[in-house]
């Protein structure tokens, strides 16, 4: 099924090719290419915008995930009925925002590659909210890249990695992992069948 990806800024310089390329080999290496997937990237402005109305929250972030399917437990392939719902739904990455945090040992598009395959998991029903949680999302996404890193020769690593590290604390019943000075603020958990996360800088080992 179809890759649809679009690219609604210009904030910052976007190969298309080059990204399409990378998520759909992560596309393959969930085992979900059959199923319709939207990527758009957008830049702060719009993300801030779409952060605000969906999550109550007036900030950019890097990616906010729309599940098609919205009750898959954490892993499930959907098992659709019709041809049209063979729809994963949608991924909105805010590229001027990873443009913005990726350190200078790191390249863009493996860090957008890395955001975009942490998005996809959550519209596989993966979240983050507990340690639980956390565990299952971790390993899908250490699973998909490390598939696509045996292809590149880069060692990609997830998005979630650290949220639940022995030096994280508890704030408001939720643990969080301690910020680091210049890096992203952690991930949010999101409501409402809407996925937005907001995490540390990802990096390359």
């Amino acid at each position: 099924m179809s890759l649809v990806l679009r690219n609604l800024q210009r904030a910052v310089p976007l190969r298309r090719a080059r990204l399409r390329e990378k998520v759909q080999a992560v596309r393959r290496a969930l085992g979900v290419q059959r199923f319709d997937l939207g990527v758009v990237c957008v830049d702060n402005r719009k993300i801030q915008q779409i952060n605000r109305i969906y999550r109550d929250k007036n900030t950019p972030t890097d990616v906010l995930s729309f599940p098609f399917h919205e009750n898959l437990k954490a892993g499930e392939i959907p098992q659709p009925d019709f041809p049209d719902d063979y729809n994963l739904g949608d991924i909105f990455l805010g590229v001027e925002y990873i443009f913005q945090h990726c350190q200078e040992n790191e390249d863009y598009y493996d860090i957008l590659t890395v955001t975009a395959t942490h998005g996809l998991c959550h519209l596989l029903g993966f979240t983050h909210s507990t340690e639980a949680e956390w565990r299952k999302m971790y390993q899908k996404e250490k699973q998909a890249l490390e598939e696509l890193s045996g292809h590149t020769g880069t060692r990609l690593q997830p998005l979630s990695r650290g949220l639940f590290s022995p030096k994280c604390h508890s704030v408001d019943g939720k643990w969080v992992p301690p910020r680091a000075p210049g890096t992203r603020a952690p991930h949010a958990e999101a409501t409402a069948g809407l996925w937005g996360c907001t995490s540390a800088s990802p990096s390359r080992r």
